[in-house]
This record gives C-alpha cells, structure tokens and sequence, in this order.
C-alpha cells in the first residue's frame, strides 16, 4: 500500500486545484485532494479496476473523475517536473550521463494510440534516466513506432531545463541523422553499430565503454513495473495511461527525499 507522508504531500498540494477552493465558499465541501490521491496510487499499486477501490477511499467515480481531469489537464505532469528540478538542484539527479530505452506494454481496453506488432497490440514507454536510474524524460508512444523516431518525442517530455551531455542507448538508435540532429543540441549520441552497417563507424571505442551501464534504465523499467497498474494498459484513453506512468515515476523520486 502506498501512504504519502505528510511532508511528500506539503511538497506537491499546491499543484493541484482543489486545494486552492475557499472554504467559506457555498457548496458542496469537495473530497480532499489528499485522498483522492492515495486512492489513485491504490489502483496504481494493485492493478485492480476502479470500482473494487476499497470503501476507506472515496467513491471510485469521483476518484476516476478527478484522476482523468489531471491527466487531460497535464496536473501530474507539472508535479512530476517540479520535484525532478528540486532533486536536481539537491544534487540528487545527474543528467551528464543519461540513457535511453523503450519496454513494451500490452494494450488490451482498447482506444488511440495503440500500434500493432509481433507481440500484439500495445505501447511502448520510452524513458531516459539519469546516471542514477532516475527518470529525467518519460512518454508513451504507439509500438509500431521505431524507437529512432521517438527520440525528439522524449525531449518534450523531458522534466529538467538542463539537457544530457551523453545519451546512451543500445543498437536501436544507430543512426547517423539521429548523431547529428541531436549534436545540434550539444548532445552526444553513444550506441553500439548494428551488425548489418554498411557505413564507416562512427563511434568511439572508448567513449562505447560508457554502454556497460545501460543495465540502469532497464532497473528503471523494473521499478514502474512493480506498480501492477503499469503492466497492461487497460485505460481507454491514452493520456490516463501515461498519467499512472507518471505516478510510478513520482514513487520512485520521492524515495530520494
């Protein structure tokens, strides 16, 4: 079960609308947010469908509710980039050595932005991590995507003002219009070369030792895909599944504060 301590919950209650409502105003009393939040990291954490949320939570309609409001309305977005910036300036995030991979996720309910593959119907998150393993950029995409193509994609979801020296990811993103659209943003690309290159190599020898550590985005997948909700997509909308990505992410950067 996953509980916000009240100082994770002080650090982020202003992000979200209904704590700015005045008490004094006519009305219905609206559900505290704070509840409304832990009962969406419950379906988070279970995998289990909204209407078995337990009855110490607030109705699961209005949790859904105020779930999809934040999702359509980028709230947890904004969270999740002011607490990467605030352990950034803690010095807790690195970003000069990043890397970058892609996990599949099956898509079973249906809706946009699902693209078909030999594993079936479903998604891909792309991520990139810092040299801790900590989420600096995350997004879903179509899986019938090539990882190549996604990778100016991640930089609009990236969480931090300050971009990655190095990017190092695995052979996926051998390309040389990738090398150099990204050189242009004074980021360096390290991957391995495919083994069926028909071009001169371009990477250095030395520089590719850096490829040792790429086991940190995979433990990165590893810890999302402890919350069960992360594991099939079962939300219609597409945006409401990146939403609990990104609730996954915010669990895994509160573990530094």
């Amino acid at each position: 079960m996953i509980r916000l301590t009240n100082k994770q919950w002080e650090r982020i209650r202003n992000h979200f609308p209904e704590e700015h409502i005045p008490d004094g105003r006519p009305g219905r009393k609206p559900i505290p947010t704070r509840h409304v939040f832990e009962a969406v990291l419950w379906i988070l954490n279970t995998g289990a469908q909204w209407h078995m949320l337990p009855q110490s939570y607030p109705n699961y309609k209005s949790v859904h509710r105020r779930f999809q409001t934040w999702c359509r309305d980028e709230v947890l977005r904004r969270v999740l980039m002011d607490v990467a910036n605030e352990l950034r300036d803690k010095g807790a995030l690195d970003e000069a050595e990043c890397f970058i991979d892609a996990t599949f996720v099956m898509a079973k309910g249906g809706g946009a932005e699902i693209g078909l593959t030999k594993r079936g119907k479903g998604m891909k998150i792309m991520a990139i991590v810092d040299r801790h393993g900590l989420p600096l950029s995350v997004s879903t995409h179509a899986a019938n995507h090539h990882e190549v193509r996604l990778v100016q994609l991640c930089f609009d979801f990236y969480m931090i003002e300050a971009k990655p020296e190095n990017l190092i990811g695995d052979r996926a993103y051998d390309s040389d219009p990738l090398d150099e659209e990204l050189r242009k943003d004074g980021i360096e690309m390290i991957a391995p070369h495919r083994s069926n290159r028909s071009k001169p190599p371009t990477q250095d020898r030395r520089r590719l030792s850096r490829y040792m550590r790429r086991w940190l985005v995979e433990r990165f997948f590893a810890w999302i895909q402890w919350q069960r909700r992360i594991l099939v997509r079962w939300e219609y909308y597409a945006q409401n599944f990146l939403g609990f990505v990104q609730l996954a992410c915010l669990v895994v950067l509160f573990r530094r504060f």
